[in-house]
């Protein structure tokens, strides 16, 4: 997280909030092996309940795999709209570019759960994302056909993780000038870099409260 504290102003709720609506993440957890396998990762959609985080792996990923000798410390990490900031756009002199982003870390005890309950998740997962597309009528577990959809279920297990610290990092240029914030947002949302969500973070910098 950096560690500028203009950047970290954000409640814990607040970051919750950011990580419940984004709900995609990469899933960190650092293993006893050596090598290449010394970390794990895995890139995956979770819904947010209060601070119970629940998502799914495939059972061969290797994360599954470790989870099978217990429970473990893991990371969640979830990032929002980023993109480049040239230092034109502040109107000032003698500033250099930088980067703005937003990013969440959630950090708990991972762990194995009853497979039991895994249908009912993947409907909650699903009804979470379902919900964003309406009008569509929603996708739900029940529109497949119970073979394919129990083979599919054989294929992967739930995971849950009790969030017990929560750091966040809103870098939208808090730390300067509201004027040049502002000249910064306006050259974002004019061109930005192609391909990143430069309307968003746009948005998000011209909200954001600046420096005090």
């Amino acid at each position: 997280m950096h560690p500028n504290p203009a950047y970290r102003r954000q409640s814990q709720a607040g970051a919750l909030d950011f990580a419940r609506e984004r709900g995609f993440g990469a899933l960190i957890v650092a293993s006893s092996g050596a090598g290449p396998d010394e970390v794990l990762a895995a890139h995956l959609p979770f819904v947010l309940e209060g601070e119970v985080l629940a998502a799914h792996l495939v059972r061969s990923n290797p994360l599954a795999r470790l989870l099978r000798d217990g429970p473990t410390a893991a990371l969640m990490m979830v990032t929002g709209p980023d993109g480049y900031i040239s230092p034109d756009w502040y109107g000032e002199p003698d500033r250099v570019p930088t980067w703005n982003y937003l990013a969440v870390h959630l950090r708990g005890e991972l762990r194995l759960i009853d497979e039991a309950g895994l249908r009912a998740h993947l409907d909650r997962l699903a009804a979470n994302f379902e919900a964003r597309l309406a009008p569509k009528a929603p996708w739900k577990t029940d529109k497949m056909t119970p073979d394919v959809l129990a083979r599919l279920l054989r294929q992967i297990v739930p995971v849950e993780m009790i969030v017990e610290t929560v750091e966040s990092t809103f870098k939208l240029n808090q730390n300067g000038a509201d004027s040049a914030r502002l000249g910064a947002a306006a050259g974002l949302a004019a061109g930005g870099t192609p391909g990143l969500e430069t309307q968003a973070l746009a948005a998000l910098m011209r909200e954001v409260e600046g420096r005090e």
